[in-house]
């Protein structure tokens, strides 16, 4: 069994929960709520329906359904607040998870296949890992970028409150500073 039969149902697991995040737009926190219960009690369900299992399949089921937990919370938290932060932690636990899962389905190999198999995983991690950090360091260069244009931008609206006099000028700076979410 080499690693891409594996990890391929992990794969499309990641994939329904990232299709089905990207999908879906913000959530209230009712919905978040009601949806990180059902969850849990799934999480619930499948741990306990490995208790009929034995041995590493036992380990590699429970391992499974914490993934599946961990990944779907991480989901629901980008889904609930949308923030880029929250979508990067997503893909980190989606990356961990599978990682965790793939090293548990080779703990009953041994020697140089176990070796290999577990850095394939690893290598899948770190890919995975690269992304999410590329994808936080771009979020995070678009948010410079955004304050500096919004910080131009209310220069430039100072400067044309500098044409007025009095009252006139007040408002024009205090209606600016409102505009551009500056400090009072």
């Amino acid at each position: 069994m080499n690693i891409h039969s594996v990890l391929k149902p992990a794969a499309t697991i990641a994939a329904l929960f990232l299709l089905s995040t990207a999908q879906s737009a913000m959530i209230t926190k009712a919905e978040y709520r009601a949806s990180k219960a059902r969850v849990s009690a799934e999480y619930k369900t499948e741990k306990s329906a490995c208790r009929s299992l034995s041995g590493n399949a036992q380990d590699v089921c429970i391992e499974e359904a914490k993934a599946k937990e961990r990944v779907a919370i991480a989901d629901l938290e980008y889904s609930l607040t949308g923030k880029t932060e929250d979508h990067n932690k997503a893909l980190v636990a989606r990356a961990e998870s599978n990682y965790a899962v793939a090293k548990e389905r080779f703990d009953d190999k041994a020697g140089n296949d176990k070796d290999v198999c577990v850095k394939e995983a690893k290598a899948l991690e770190v890919r995975a890992l690269a992304d999410a950090k590329m994808g936080k360091e771009v979020g995070e260069a678009r948010k410079d970028a955004s304050d500096e244009k919004r910080e131009a931008d209310y220069k430039v609206a100072l400067e044309r409150c500098d044409s007025r006099a009095g009252d006139a000028k007040t408002s024009c700076v205090s209606a600016a500073k409102s505009r551009f979410g500056m400090p009072s």
